[in-house]
């Protein structure tokens, strides 16, 4: 069995090796092959830009305001920028050991040792400079967390279930509310109803932070666009990465736990509710803020009584999108210790329980 196994191995690199000379061998004819393509689409994107480039002119001719076209420079810019594409591919790909600097990224493993004693040293140093204000942070949270955890597990079921449902009807109609309460009948059911207050009450938390910071920055942002432009970057970088990333930093400051657990939450789902309040207020008419302001309106009197009011379904739909992206980090939360309903659905995942 042993032999049979060995030989099936020594069948099977002899089989790599012969593919990877065969494709080795192939390395020009491939090379030539894609300038041989290259010139081909450019020939035919010189042909379709004819229609196109006579197009522009015409309307150049109307109205000189319109750039006629790239400068000199950027042509040369891109005639090189191409021609070290195809050089450097060629030879890459035609000679592979004959430049040992395409192959692999040029670096150390000094410099990644040395980028990790810097990153530890930095975090040392901000934790034990900054423990007061990373307590009064935790502190603050912590007492959001408390109170609303307290509110919605020592509270009687029927008292929570029947606001819950109340507030459904209310604001989104009967059929909403109908569905909440089979959902929320359906946690209590099957022994969930704990962990699902646990979770409304970590969320509800990170949602309420969120949005308690994100209108009046989105407010300042829109009065001040250097600002905005200045956060904006920032933003993307929260909204785009993981959230395992941010999770480093966090556990580093704050620990395991459920307050890391909300400050992650409200750094991956925070920044929508900042964007659009953002976007609503740019978007009302200027016609009807200089109307405002001819009849004699303070700042105060059109940011309240004029930007918010026309901006709101914006700021709305920012702060939808923000509880959403909460509701995302359940599971996420659960892996730093949040617990909740997370929890359960953290281990059904590690045992491949569909129960």
């Amino acid at each position: 069995m042993f032999r049979r196994t060995i030989k099936s191995l020594e069948d099977s690199i002899a089989g790599y090796l012969q593919e990877a000379q065969r494709i080795e061998a192939s390395g020009v004819a491939i090379a030539i092959g894609g300038i041989v393509l290259f010139i081909l689409i450019r020939s035919l994107q010189g042909v379709l830009a004819n229609s196109i480039l006579e197009k522009r002119f015409s309307e150049w001719l109307s109205n000189k305001l319109i750039s006629p076209g790239m400068e000199f420079k950027n042509y040369l810019l891109s005639i090189s920028f191409a021609l070290i594409i195809i050089v450097f591919s060629t030879i890459h790909y035609s000679f592979p050991d004959l430049v040992k600097l395409f192959a692999d990224f040029p670096t150390h493993p000094d410099i990644r040792l040395a980028s990790i004693d810097g990153v530890e040293g930095a975090f040392d140093y901000a934790v034990i400079k900054g423990d007061a204000l990373f307590s009064a942070i935790t502190y603050g949270i912590r007492s959001v967390l408390d109170s609303l955890e307290m509110l919605f597990v020592k509270t009687p079921w029927v008292v929570v279930i029947s606001a819950i449902v109340l507030m459904t009807g209310l604001s989104a109609g009967p059929r909403a509310a109908i569905y909440s309460l089979a959902f929320l009948a359906y946690m209590g059911f099957l022994g969930f109803w704990v962990k699902a207050m646990t979770t409304l009450a970590l969320l509800g938390t990170a949602a309420i932070l969120s949005i308690s910071i994100g209108i009046p920055l989105g407010i300042y942002c829109a009065t001040r666009p250097k600002f905005y432009s200045f956060i904006r970057p920032i933003m993307d970088f929260m909204q785009t990465m993981p959230a395992f990333v941010f999770m480093i930093p966090v556990i580093a400051f704050f620990g395991t736990g459920k307050v890391s657990a909300v400050i992650i939450t409200m750094i991956f789902g925070g920044t929508p509710v900042v964007r659009l309040t953002v976007l609503g207020l740019k978007g009302v008419p200027e016609a009807i803020r200089e109307a405002a302001i001819a009849y004699g309106a303070s700042k105060w009197y059109l940011l309240t009584k004029v930007d918010l009011p026309l901006a709101m379904p914006t700021i709305l739909a920012g702060v939808n999108q923000t509880v959403m992206l909460s509701l995302a980090m359940v599971v996420v939360a659960s892996l730093i210790g949040a617990k909740g309903l997370g929890q359960d659905v953290l281990e059904a995942l590690q045992y491949a329980n569909v129960g």
